[in-house]
């Protein structure tokens, strides 16, 4: 089934489970690099602090900007650095996109940050951090507006609520889960994202 054919209000909670959840854990490879998707989240920085201590890839790029949290504030890539040194990871290690506003640009803008920095050429493989919810889309962004080389080991935080085998007990989980999937279709259906086989993605 193509992503543009999915009706939302025909599936079950086990096809909207095996449509968002599918292939979005993590296969233990170790990558070039750790891409955070910009959020304040706790979760994601503890994450992508741990993938880095278990030596599965040598530096981490946080993408985000301020724009949800109003003039003034500092960005998500900030917020996010600031955390990450207080776990302990070298300033070095971390790089910074500080303009994006959605899941969109925080793939493109992290791809000019990888070319200045490393060279996509050089980039092999990405460990893909973000919400357990929000992993599908972003695993469809990169495959639209990333080079086709790269392949994506995708690692969802470890948040106690919204995972593969939880999602549907928590009401307002559950609600994000079906914005999440409402905002594949519709930005695919706009040319946004790609129209790929749910079994591609």
């Amino acid at each position: 089934m193509l992503i543009s054919e999915i009706q939302i209000d025909t599936l079950s909670e086990q096809q909207i489970t095996k449509i968002m959840f599918d292939g979005m854990q993590d296969d233990g490879c170790k990558g070039d690099l750790i891409l955070v998707f910009g959020s304040r989240s706790v979760h994601r920085v503890k994450k992508a602090a741990d993938l880095f201590n278990q030596n599965r890839a040598p530096l981490i790029l946080v993408s985000g900007s301020e724009k949800r949290w109003g003039e003034g504030e500092v960005s998500e890539a900030i917020w996010m650095r600031d955390y990450l040194i207080k776990l302990g990871i070298p300033a070095d290690k971390i790089l910074l996109e500080t303009q994006a506003d959605n899941t969109t640009e925080n793939v493109i803008g992290s791809a000019f940050v990888m070319q200045k920095k490393i060279g996509l050429h050089m980039i092999k493989r990405i460990l893909v951090v973000s919400a357990p919810f929000h992993v599908k889309r972003c695993n469809l962004t990169l495959k639209t507006y990333m080079p086709t080389w790269i392949e994506y080991t995708i690692c969802p935080d470890d948040r106690q609520f919204g995972q593969w085998n939880n999602w549907n007990r928590d009401p307002e989980t559950k609600a994000l889960v079906l914005k999440e999937l409402n905002s594949i279709i519709k930005y695919v259906k706009m040319g946004i994202l790609r129209d790929l086989e749910m079994d591609d993605i």
